[in-house]
Formats: structure tokens, sequence, C-alpha cells
């Protein structure tokens, strides 16, 4: 069964053609970020317009690249939660357009369903049920994963995600948009324990996040080293930074495993594809001997393959949209599960 997949939930342009679910036969991917650089952060309007020039071209390289023409596509996928609204709303314009002009099923996907399930184009053998850190620009969830379609949430952040908190860090820092990239190499170079930051709690929510209060302690650190002329190491505050915030998503997987009888782990997510994290949850599930499974770098930022690994898993579910399906800006996965 081959899926056509579209995803423009933020700042890239993407489509996909997966067939099973598992086998990638294109990924495409225009992205904005040299435009979006020059603001320091997304701007949604501009996404938004980039999306509509851009998308025609996208799928149809996909097609071409999977060797298909629309008559070989058995569905189409598409994001249409959460993300900017202006953006959600091209492509799944733009899928509804094409869905009801070849005659194909529509199917609606949660981005970070999505996100979940680049793992299984990684890692085929990987079945739920199992524990889940999905950590992007916008998200921070520990995600019970019980089915492929079916999800609990118990731990979330209360304020900034990690991806987010990466991003204003590697700002105050000097580091150009997005930050993280830039934090995890300049991290390589530098001292771990050099700066001793904070680890936030939650009170009452022991898996819960918040991440507002390093994202601050970094901020200060800055600026009163800059008010008094002296000099920081940038590469020093860096190591420390993300081996703090390695830490503090780790541990609060871990604890949420060993209370929840989880011995499987997954990682997604953007974040995912930083180094600091991956190792030191590779480190904590290897001391345990928990399984961990982690997706391939390629498939850990947005992309469509993901979503057309998840669009094959709904599709399996009976999961159908119409003409009337509309872009959701938020929608927890608990939410979903609901409907």
């Amino acid at each position: 069964m081959k899926i056509l997949a579209i995803e423009s939930s933020c700042d890239e342009t993407a489509c996909a053609v997966v067939e099973d679910g598992v086998k990638v036969l294109s990924n495409i991917v225009a992205t904005q970020i040299a435009e979006h650089r020059l603001y320091g952060g997304v701007v949604p309007e501009i996404a938004s317009r980039r999306h509509a020039e851009n998308i025609c071209g996208v799928v149809g390289a996909a097609l071409e690249e999977a060797d298909c023409t629309l008559s070989d596509i058995d569905a189409i996928a598409v994001t249409y939660a959460p993300g900017l609204i202006g953006a959600l709303l091209v492509g799944i314009s733009f899928a509804k357009g094409l869905a009801m002009s070849a005659g194909k099923p529509l199917v609606p996907v949660h981005h970070i369903a999505g996100h979940i399930a680049a793992n299984y184009i990684s890692h085929p053998d990987l079945k739920p049920p199992y524990l889940c850190l999905v950590v992007s620009g916008g998200h921070s969830h520990i995600v019970e994963v019980l089915d492929y379609t079916k999800y609990r949430v118990i731990g979330r952040t209360h304020d900034d995600a990690a991806g987010e908190c990466f991003d204003k860090a590697a700002r105050t820092l000097g580091y150009e948009y997005p930050g993280g990239r830039f934090i995890d190499e300049a991290a390589k170079l530098g001292d771990p324990e050099a700066y001793k930051l904070p680890h936030p709690k939650v009170q009452g929510r022991e898996y819960d996040f918040s991440f507002s209060g390093l994202k601050t302690a970094v901020i200060n650190l800055v600026h009163n080293a800059g008010q008094k002329g002296v000099e920081i190491n940038r590469q020093d505050v860096a190591a420390s930074f993300q081996k703090t915030m390695s830490e503090i998503l780790v541990g609060k997987t871990m604890k949420a495993a060993q209370d929840l009888g989880y011995t499987t782990i997954g990682l997604a997510g953007g974040v995912s594809a930083n180094s600091g994290v991956r190792g030191a949850l590779r480190e904590a599930c290897e001391k345990r001997g928990f399984k961990l499974y982690m997706p391939e770098l390629k498939y850990c930022g947005d992309n469509a393959a993901m979503i057309g690994c998840q669009g094959y898993f709904d599709y399996l579910a009976g999961k159908r949209a119409d003409e009337s399906l509309n872009g959701i800006a938020t929608l927890s996965l608990d939410k979903l599960c609901e409907e």
C-alpha cells in the first residue's frame, strides 16, 4: 500500500511516498531555515506563503523520486494538528484538493504521532506498548504508546519546550537560529561541569517538565557576566546547559519507565537529533537493561516520511477525513485518542 504524505506544520514543506508504513520511496523537504534565520525564528506569515509557493513542486518531486503517479497512490495523508495554523492550512487545502480530484481516501495525521512513528521506519521491529520521550521545538512529552494509534501522555512541559529552550539559550550565547545544532557542536568542545545549572521541578507532577527556570539561568549567567565585564566560555556554557537538559529529560523518562514497568524506550522529535540527549538516554537504558529505539537523524526533524508511516497505521485503524477537515493549532495526543 502506497501513501502520499504531506507535512507543513511549521517551516518545512515536505512530501513523501511511503509503502506499507515502513518503506520510504521518496522524502522531499523544502526548508525555509535560511530565510527565518534573518528574524531569529519562524515568522508564521512568511512560512505560510513559502508553503504555498513550494508545495506543488515538492509533491511533484516526491512522486517523481518514488517513480509513481497519482494512480499508484492508495491514500493521501496530511498533518492537520498541531502547528502554525496558516502553515497547516496550506498542506491541508492541497491534500483535500488532491484527494478529491484523484478520488483517494484522505487520512488526517497528528504531528506528534508522526514523530513517534519515525521510529517504525528506522526500526520495523519496534512494536507497542512502550514509553516514548518526545522532544521538539514546540513539544516535550513523555508518552505511553499503547498501540500504533493510541497514546497516553503522562508527562509534559508547563512552559517552554526543550527545543525552544535550546534555541533561546543559543541566542543568548550569540548563536544563529536554529540554535540547537550550534549548542550541540559547541558542547562537544566545552566542559559540562563548568557551570551548575538548575533542575526545575513541578510540584506534585513528577513526570512533568519546566524549562523556563533553566532558560532564565543561562540568560542571567550571560548577562551578569557581561555587566561585570567578565568573559564567559561559550563552549563551557553550552556543554553545561546540554548536560543539564539531558539529565532532566532522561531522569524523568527513566523514573516513569521504572514506575510504570516499561523496559522498551523510544525517542522522537527534533531534539532527538541532539548528541547529548541521545548519548545520555542510551547510557541510562544500557545501565538498566532497557531496549532503546531512536530514529535515524534524517527522520528526527519535520518530514513527511513520518507522516506517511503514521498515516498507514491510521488508515488501517479506519481514520478518514472529508472536505470539512480543518487545521488545529493545538491538539494533544490525549484529545486525539478521545475523538
